[in-house]
């Protein structure tokens, strides 16, 4: 084997070791009592009440952390496919339709690229008031619902995936322009789409600030800013550190699940692409 080979390996090998020793710490402390969470190894097993752990999260003050769970789902779930939906429409009409101004729309989609979302958080926050959706699921789900990256990413993918030919024989078969992007661009961008859907899943799923800025109902919570408040309050209740870690693990299982079932649709898309360069 080349030294060359033998270095990238071992790099990549340390990368992998970088970002999955949290997540085995993350493993190994789920399964500990409070004193043994500060009092053994960290990165070994000590006494595990695994089982007896999560039961606490789920029934700890009512179950709250139940009401985090379908929260975060609501949020991350609908506000990814329904943004997934919208930036492969937008990123569709700006590849394949003409109209003036069109550059300077994508222009601004760019800009809002590089905007950071806790940038716009506050001024969101005093629209909302003002309409009076603040403290409601829709302050969450409608700003989720914007994804610049993705409308960026679609319109990319679809200036290179989507032949003009298809569409020109899908006109004259009759088809309208609703019908040819349901059944046809929706199903050659797949890849995009999936590729878009997990970026703003994850994004949503893990996002603090937003929640933290319009909501006022820990029972509206996701599960990011509820665990915040259960670590924040462990000073005076110390038995929080450990339902703390409990669901920290937890909120990690849906996200490693999206990834593991929409990773085949994400390579193959890496694989088309490749051949198509």
């Amino acid at each position: 084997m080349k030294p060359s080979r033998i270095l990238l390996a071992a790099l990549l090998a340390v990368a992998a070791l970088y970002f999955l020793l949290p997540v085995y710490w993350l493993v190994v402390a789920s399964t500990k009592s409070s004193p043994d969470l500060f009092g053994t190894f960290g990165l070994w097993f000590s006494d595990p009440q695994w089982l007896h752990n999560l039961s606490q999260v789920f029934s700890y003050s009512d179950g709250i952390f139940w009401n985090w769970t379908w929260n975060s789902l609501l949020y991350a779930g609908v506000g990814g496919a329904l943004a997934t939906l919208l930036a492969g429409a937008a990123g569709y009409a700006l590849a394949v339709y003409r109209f003036r101004g069109r550059e300077a729309v994508f222009k601004v989609v760019l800009a809002g690229v590089l905007l950071p979302s806790t940038a716009l958080a506050l001024p969101m926050y005093l629209l909302f008031s003002k309409v009076g959706l603040a403290n409601t699921y829709w302050a969450v789900l409608i700003p989720s619902l914007v994804s610049p990256f993705g409308v960026y990413l679609c319109r990319i993918y679809a200036e290179a995936a989507v032949p003009a030919e298809m569409l020109e024989a899908a006109r004259v078969d009759g088809a309208g322009e609703w019908r040819i992007f349901g059944t046809l661009v929706l199903r050659t961008m797949t890849p995009a789409l999936v590729t878009v859907f997990l970026f703003q899943f994850v994004g949503i799923w893990n996002n603090y600030f937003l929640p933290l800025v319009m909501l006022s109902d820990d029972r509206k919570y996701p599960i990011t800013l509820g665990l915040t408040t259960w670590q924040s309050a462990a000073d005076r209740t110390p038995e929080l550190y450990q339902l703390t870690v409990g669901g920290a693990f937890l909120s990690i299982l849906p996200l490693a699940a999206a990834m593991l079932v929409l990773q085949r649709y994400w390579r193959s898309g890496l694989t088309q692409g490749s051949v198509k360069g």
